[in-house]
């Protein structure tokens, strides 16, 4: 039996008995603890649901709360679909937020927020 592939050749990956979809999210996951050792970040969530009319969500991968007192939604994305910029354009409009969509890993180095 062959490995189911994911559509968008997204590697899950397992990091502190995680799953994530991707390489890439992990090493966003990666990233966010070394923030939060820093202090630069106070803590995240991870998968916060977004609920839209018609019984549909959108669940971001996560929400940061940084020692400054901004709070970030953030999506980790190699490709946009077409789904989920609908789904960003509504839940940004309803609720007043934005949601950043990360395509590149930043450096692991302390963030200056």
């Amino acid at each position: 039996m062959r490995p189911v592939r994911h559509k968008f050749n997204a590697v899950r990956t397992e990091r502190d008995g995680i799953r994530f979809d991707s390489k890439l999210e992990a090493r966003y996951y990666d990233w966010l603890k070394v923030q939060e050792a820093s202090g630069a970040l106070l803590f995240f969530l991870r998968q916060s649901p977004f609920h839209l009319k018609g019984g549909t969500r959108l669940v971001i991968d996560f929400m940061e709360f940084w020692s400054d007192g901004s709070v970030l939604f953030t999506d980790v994305k190699g490709i946009e679909t077409d789904a989920f910029k609908i789904k960003r354009r509504e839940v940004e409009a309803r609720f007043g937020i934005e949601i950043n969509v990360v395509k590149k890993i930043p450096t692991l180095e302390v963030s200056r927020k």
